[in-house]
């Protein structure tokens, strides 16, 4: 059997977030973000969903790693200089909301952080690595939620309008590759993240939820419209959080469940961005939260913005699949899976309680491109665990590299199926603090940084097994998958 064949233009890389790695978290006149007031440990989530979290900064009662990360701001170059060593086509990146415009709601940009920008950009050209630039990722000025509530005002719009023109026209002539808004849909299972809301100020209401994800598709499509003028060929995508959804078992009730969950969580937010307009199932799936269309604010100008300004390709993260099942609700859940379900009982889970699934990947990509039939973009995958290094500072990662080595495979097959894929960018190329649980200790990279869960350490970085082993996949352009010596 022929071993399929990776495009020569694939797009090999990694991918982070400036929340998670840069620290700096107040240098050079940036502000204060949405993650700079989450706690720390693994219960953050749950802290943020009580009823009374508001996104004060209490510094006597919190640490917040994200405030430290890995010091990225001041060690990119080292950085940069490591991902090139490894032969990296591509880097996804996002730019800090709060580094440009510090309240978010400022008319004139903060110069300093679009200097460090142009900086980390000009530092991956010289090494021929393409940037691959996330918009808004995670990181939504605190100012903006504070004194506007969130995505669910429409003052965003105009605020958000005006950072991505900002950065698209400063870096256009070097950025081909964009992305809107990071795992847009996130917001089905937590809304904190991409819409900066809470209970306090209105997660608890599903048409807050609604009317934020169609505040940031008018966003998204002005961002599409201003690349598109500012060059035609440059490529704007969106990116969603995708987890392969299946019935528990061949019950048609259950059948129908993971359907509907699909178009849910998977899909509602892609149709709207790929295809221009809200799918048919909407009114129903409003509907299964108390909403109705006429409760959420839009206007005939914005659904025509949106079916003219489409994005140009597909990028997701996928880490995991979801099982459905509505007739035995008494069956064992996930533990930590970000996405719900019920346990799987043919898949194992990693220490964080996610199951691992690599045919997960090919269905998906295969899903994915029969719906849409546009070009996929795997921009986030990895293994979160806790690394052991030794005495040599070494890791001996082989747990990451079976990972990874199975999801490459899934996506060789859905090549081979006809699947047109851009890249892979798997995600924490370097260790960072994790969005979920705000830990250093659920490590993802090549890297290791030698910094703890309370920001302690050299912040040196040291090479794991799986860093010689991703650079022998590179060079090979994924034909050569094998394992290594150390």
């Amino acid at each position: 059997m022929m071993k399929t064949v990776f495009p020569q233009n694939f797009l090999w890389g990694g991918a982070t977030a400036a929340n998670q790695l840069e620290g700096a978290y107040l240098t050079d006149g940036k502000g204060l973000s949405v993650p700079d007031v989450l706690p720390e440990g693994k219960d953050r989530l749950d802290i943020v969903n009580a009823p009374d979290y508001d996104f004060s900064l209490d510094e006597d009662k919190y640490f917040y790693p994200n405030h430290v990360g890995i010091d990225h701001y001041h060690h990119f170059k080292e950085d940069i200089a490591l991902f090139a060593e490894m032969g990296f086509k591509c880097y996804r990146f996002s730019i800090a909301w709060s580094r440009i415009f510090p309240q978010g709601d400022e008319d004139q940009p903060n110069e300093a952080g679009l200097k460090f920008y142009d900086q980390l950009i000009d530092e991956c050209l010289k090494y021929q690595i393409e940037p691959v630039v996330t918009i808004s990722h995670y990181e939504l000025p605190l100012n903006l939620v504070k004194k506007y509530g969130g995505w669910k005002n429409k003052r965003l719009i105009d605020f958000y309008e005006n950072f991505a023109r900002v950065v698209l026209q400063r870096y256009y002539h070097k950025v081909k590759y964009w992305m809107t808004f990071n795992e847009i849909n996130s917001a089905a299972h937590f809304p904190v993240m991409g819409q900066g809301l809470v209970k306090s100020n209105g997660a608890d209401d599903p048409k807050n939820i609604f009317q934020a994800w169609h505040n940031q598709f008018v966003g998204s499509a002005k961002a599409v419209k201003i690349a598109h003028e500012l060059d035609p060929k440059l490529q704007v995508g969106c990116m969603i959080l995708y987890a392969t959804t299946y019935s528990y078992d061949a019950n048609p009730e259950n059948q129908l469940a993971a359907l509907q969950a699909n178009q849910a969580n998977n899909y509602f937010c892609a149709d709207v961005q790929v295809r221009g307009h809200y799918p048919a199932y909407t009114k129903s799936l409003l509907a299964k939260h108390h909403v109705a269309l006429s409760d959420l604010q839009y206007t005939d100008a914005e659904l025509a913005l949106l079916a003219q300004y489409t994005v140009d390709y597909i990028g997701f993260s996928y880490y995991m699949s979801s099982t459905v099942s509505v007739t035995q609700m008494d069956l064992p859940r996930v533990q930590g899976n970000l996405v719900g379900g019920v346990k799987n009982p043919f898949l194992k889970s990693s220490a964080w309680g996610w199951e691992v699934d690599p045919t997960g990947l090919r269905i998906a990509l295969n899903e994915l491109y029969d719906r849409y039939e546009k070009p996929l973009f795997v921009v986030e995958n990895g293994l979160g665990a806790i690394d052991q290094i030794d005495e040599q500072h070494y890791v001996a990662d082989d747990y990451r590299i079976d990972y990874l080595r199975d999801h490459i495979q899934a996506i060789a097959a859905a090549l081979s199926d006809g699947v047109s894929v851009m890249g892979y960018t798997p995600w924490g190329c370097i260790d960072l603090v994790s969005a979920s649980t705000g830990e250093m200790s659920k490590r993802y990279g090549f890297i290791y940084v030698d910094v703890d869960n309370h920001g302690q350490g050299t912040f040196k970085r040291y090479k794991k097994k799986s860093f010689a082993w991703y650079k022998q996949v590179i060079e090979s352009n994924g034909q050569n998958l094998a394992a290594i010596e150390k």
